[in-house]
């Protein structure tokens, strides 16, 4: 199990190493840019209704032209950014799924997240999970501001400077 996580995490790393993230993080930004180096635009879309009820919270469509990738959007604005998260991470790894008819003969791609039991879905997880916290806002307190804090938490539960123990 260890080293399935191991490889799982260098496979995601991989990929965050060809990401431009920016600071501080916009997803509409990320999204141009993977549209950018993918010659399609990604079209961002909350979910209909009806497939919201039947428990997928993100859907991502590839066609030969664009992107579409469905969130679900009764959710927190975290929640429905890591969705949107989930589902790029299913492009960036190139994943492929179920298969549905489109105009012109090419078939698009289909993947939609209702569980994370298949490699595929835990790797978008994992990469949707590692872009937030690669991307998250660093604490605004300064350092000594924060020291203070825990001095007085310390102080409060009765631990001193000096009488940690450890």
């Amino acid at each position: 199990m260890l080293h399935s996580q191991l490889g799982l995490r260098k496979r995601c790393e991989k990929i965050l190493g060809h990401l431009d993230l920016t600071h501080p993080f916009s997803l509409e930004g990320l999204c141009n840019r993977m549209a950018e180096q993918r010659g399609r635009p990604i079209r961002l879309h909350p979910l209909p209704k009806e497939a919201a009820e039947s428990g997928v919270c993100g859907l991502w469509v590839g066609t030969a032209s664009v992107d579409y990738v469905f969130y679900e959007s009764h959710t927190t604005a975290l929640h429905r950014e890591h969705i949107v998260l989930h589902e790029l991470g299913h492009i960036l790894f190139g994943h492929h799924s179920l298969r549905g008819e489109e105009d012109g003969g090419r078939a698009p791609v289909v993947l939609g997240r209702t569980n994370y039991t298949t490699r595929q879905e835990q790797e978008a997880e994992m990469l949707a999970s590692m872009i937030r916290i690669r991307t998250a806002t660093p604490c605004p307190k300064p350092a000594a501001e924060l020291r203070g804090t825990l001095a007085r938490l310390e102080s409060a539960m009765g631990y001193g400077r000096g009488t940690r123990g450890h």
